[in-house]
C-alpha cells in the first residue's frame, strides 16, 4: 500500500489522482494592440481592416487586443497613446506604431514590416 502524500491539494503535480497540467499555449507570432475611443465609424472601420489584413497576412500567427479609450482611458499612457485608432506591434520587436482606420493595405504593411503573400496572376 502507498503512504498517503503530506498535503496533495498544494502539490497536485505530485499527486497520481490529478492528471498532468495542460501544455502552455504557443504565443503568437504577432501580437498586436489597437487602440479605439468607443464604436465610432473610423475605430470600426480599422478594426475590420486589421482583421482583414491579419488574415491574408498573417493567418494563425497573429493576436489582436482591442483597448477602447474611453472605458479605460489610463491604458493610453503605457503606449504613449497621443491620437485613436492606433495600432502598436508589440510583438515583434522592434515596437512599432500606426495611426488611422487602416484603410491602405501598403501602408499597413509596410508600417508593420509585413512582406505581403505573393498573389497568384
Amino acid at each position: 500500500m502507498t503512504p498517503p502524500r503530506l498535503f496533495p491539494s498544494m502539490f497536485p503535480d505530485l499527486d497520481e489522482r490529478h492528471p498532468a497540467p495542460a501544455p502552455i499555449a504557443t504565443v503568437p507570432e504577432w501580437q498586436l494592440k489597437l487602440y479605439v475611443a468607443g464604436q465610432t465609424a473610423k475605430s470600426m472601420a480599422a478594426l475590420e481592416n486589421l482583421r482583414r489584413v491579419c488574415e491574408t497576412h498573417l493567418a494563425g500567427r497573429y493576436r489582436i487586443e482591442v483597448v477602447d479609450l474611453l472605458v479605460n482611458p489610463r491604458l493610453a499612457a503605457g503606449d504613449q497613446i497621443l491620437a485613436v485608432p492606433t495600432l502598436v506591434r508589440k510583438v515583434p520587436e522592434p515596437i512599432r506604431k500606426i495611426i488611422g482606420d487602416l484603410s491602405n493595405e501598403e501602408r499597413v504593411l509596410v508600417g508593420l514590416d509585413v512582406r505581403p503573400l505573393k498573389q497568384h496572376t
